[in-house]
């Protein structure tokens, strides 16, 4: 028999797919199937609907995958974007978008926007729909490309018409009504799906800190020599307050806090941020928030948000745009969340 790869091609063919047979599966099939195998969806995760099964599709086909990850790292830079680490479960989704395609998992390599993971906690349908018309009509500095497409201007509504607020700098004619195309919709509830199912705490992974993370900000002086617990806590939520402002509510309510008209409410001169007593703000934060045909309906923070972060942000806002209000403390925060948990 002929042994020489020069002379039998057969021979050679045959030693090539062999050779590229056996490393995919050593290389692929079988750390697939042991992943699979190991890693069953979670028990409390939902599987998409109809509709945002559809708008996975349209995610996909509009190249959002191409700017948008949806893994949260273990370490801490990426607690913003998530309250634990994303595991393999999070990824094992048994519904097939059809016969010969599975669910693909969009993780994505790159973060040129912010990364996906938990965005259905993060904000609503209202701000997603006017993100998607022209993401400068929210956040001002934001670089991602307008969809347009995905809505038409018309002179008046129709029955059933999903009519979107958008500002008139923003409109070609500022008396055309904006309405959402089906493609809209099947996205927004798409991106509205995309939240992080809770799991056991005994089995939740750790975000890594690195020594550098661990510093503490610099706490501005005041005028005692020793600042008691309670100054020292107001010090560390006045330090934060921005910064959690910007990262978790600046997006509707703007940097200056007035909001956009018809769509997200002034948090500048608001009776509730001035009231005394900062109780309703405190649940509105924690539990959304929904005055229908007024505002759009708020999320329900409290799910991404930590006592401490809940304060620095009431805080924030009862005290600046011209606002003057009672501070909070975070053991007040953990009273009314702990309260509410228990009347629901």
């Amino acid at each position: 028999m002929n042994f020489n790869f020069h002379t039998n091609h057969r021979l050679l063919l045959i030693s090539i797919f062999t050779g590229f047979l056996t490393l995919s599966l050593i290389i692929a099939v079988f750390p697939a199937k042991f992943v699979q195998d190991n890693n069953p969806p979670l028990t409390n995760k939902e599987f998409l609907s109809p509709e945002a099964s559809r708008g996975l599709e349209i995610f996909v086909a509009e190249g959002c995958v191409t700017c948008h990850t949806q893994q949260v790292r273990n370490i801490a830079t990426d607690k913003m974007w998530g309250k634990r680490p994303s595991i393999p479960a999070d990824f094992a989704d048994n519904k097939r978008l059809g016969f010969w395609r599975s669910t693909p998992s969009l993780l994505g390599t790159e973060r040129t926007g912010p990364d996906l993971t938990n965005v259905g906690n993060r904000q609503g349908d209202v701000w997603h729909y006017i993100h998607l018309y022209n993401p400068r009509a929210v956040v001002p500095e934001s670089i991602m490309p307008s969809y347009p497409w995905l809505f038409k201007s018309k002179a008046q509504a129709g029955p059933g018409d999903q009519v979107i607020n958008i500002p008139d700098d923003f409109k070609d004619n500022p008396e055309d009504i904006i309405v959402a195309t089906q493609r809209a919709e099947h996205l927004v509830a798409y991106l509205n799906s995309l939240k992080q199912a809770e799991i056991l705490k005994t089995s939740t992974p750790e975000f890594i800190e690195y020594d550098w993370m661990k510093r503490e900000p610099v706490a501005q002086p005041i005028a005692t020599t020793e600042a008691s617990e309670v100054d020292q806590e107001e010090i560390l939520l006045d330090n934060r307050g921005p910064k959690d402002y910007e990262r978790q509510c600046q997006a509707c309510h703007q940097a200056n806090g007035e909001g956009i008209p018809g769509a997200f409410p002034s948090l500048k001169g608001s009776p509730i941020v001035l009231d005394e007593s900062p109780d309703q703000m405190i649940n509105i934060i924690l539990n959304g928030f929904d005055r229908p045909n007024e505002y759009g309906a708020m999320p329900a923070l409290g799910v991404v948000l930590s006592d401490e972060q809940v304060a620095a942000i009431v805080n924030f806002e009862r005290n600046h745009w011209g606002n003057k209000a009672p501070k909070t403390t975070v053991a007040h925060v953990k009273e009314i969340r702990n309260k509410t948990a228990a009347n629901q």
